[in-house]
């Protein structure tokens, strides 16, 4: 397997002052923003994985982002915790490298972070996957039981992809960056893309989080920070792990306290996914988080640091 960097961003910016400013949004003293730095990690593969760690001492929580995000959609999570913590870019996305056979799934993904959080999270107190993340968590959970202390699955079943079932408008909405163009001519019809499909956040947020998920080529052209296009006469490799199904016999072998979270609003758990989960893994805690969608760390970052407070500490 080959691998290759990250694409360059020719318009650098400091990450972290846009932590400071999230800080200053949500009404928080700047003293409570903890001392960040990127690190990174090069796995016994070769690949190399960039990570966010915050705060001193050994993290508490590790966090997996979703597909066609990064590291940086916890940043509020973060901020609220006052906890030390690693996020982690998945393989294919923000800052960490490329595989050349595109093979962003959950299997590939645990294999990776699995070998980061024992070298740097090798206590953490819980594992925090969403939508991708989640899956990606639910096979870590099942099958590297040293690592993982405590699960949490953030909106997201193995269900999720289920070829039989039909997408609602909401679904095909909140994928229609991820599908739609690769490039743009600015920055600026970027964030106006994106904060057009997020009527319910800030447009502050909104472009906050582009910029994070975003970079300027040589060109002067923008494009997403994640590997998940392909060109027209490009074959679809993600065809090839974008079924989770088989992830339902790996919540058997989930041996740690887990945690279900699903958006109150969102409509990628259904009731009956939910039935499923229980009946596959009895000790599993559900819970709803009224008025927020998929992105539950985005819509409502205060419910969900709340949930994870009593979760990891009980």
């Amino acid at each position: 397997m080959t691998f290759s960097p990250a694409p360059v961003d020719t318009q650098p910016y400091d990450e972290f002052a846009l932590f400071a400013e999230l800080a200053t949004e949500m009404g928080l003293p700047s003293s409570s923003v903890p001392v960040g730095r990127r690190v990174r990690h090069t796995l016994a593969s070769g690949q190399s994985l960039s990570c966010l760690q915050w705060g001193a001492g050994e993290p508490e929580l590790v966090f997996l982002h979703g597909g066609g995000q990064n590291a940086h959609t916890w940043d509020a999570v973060v901020l609220l915790l006052g906890r030390p913590a690693l996020a982690i870019d998945l393989p294919g996305h923000g800052h960490s490298d490329r595989r050349a056979d595109r093979d962003y799934g959950p299997w590939s993904n645990a294999e990776a972070v699995a070998e980061i959080i024992a070298e740097r999270a090798p206590t953490a107190k819980a594992v925090v996957g969403m939508s991708l993340g989640g899956a990606s968590n639910i096979r870590l959970a099942a099958t590297r039981h040293d690592v993982v202390r405590a699960a949490v699955i953030i909106d997201v079943t193995p269900q999720v992809n289920d070829p039989t079932r039909p997408w609602t408008p909401e679904q095909r909405g909140s994928v229609a960056l991820i599908s739609g163009p690769p490039t743009y001519e600015s920055y600026e019809a970027m964030a106006g893309a994106a904060v057009s499909m997020s009527p319910n956040r800030a447009p502050d947020a909104v472009r906050r989080g582009v910029r994070h998920n975003s970079l300027r080529r040589d060109d002067g052209k923008w494009i997403w920070r994640y590997d998940l296009f392909r060109g027209a006469d490009e074959p679809d490799q993600t065809s090839e792990w974008r079924d989770f199904t088989t992830l339902w016999d790996d919540i058997e072998a989930i041996a740690a306290p887990t945690m279900l979270v699903v958006g109150g609003a969102s409509v990628y758990v259904q009731p009956s996914d939910i039935d499923e989960f229980r009946r596959r893994l009895p000790s599993v805690r559900v819970e709803h988080v009224a008025d927020a969608g998929h992105a539950v760390q985005s819509d409502q970052p205060a419910a969900l640091v709340a949930l994870l407070e009593d979760f990891v500490d009980a």
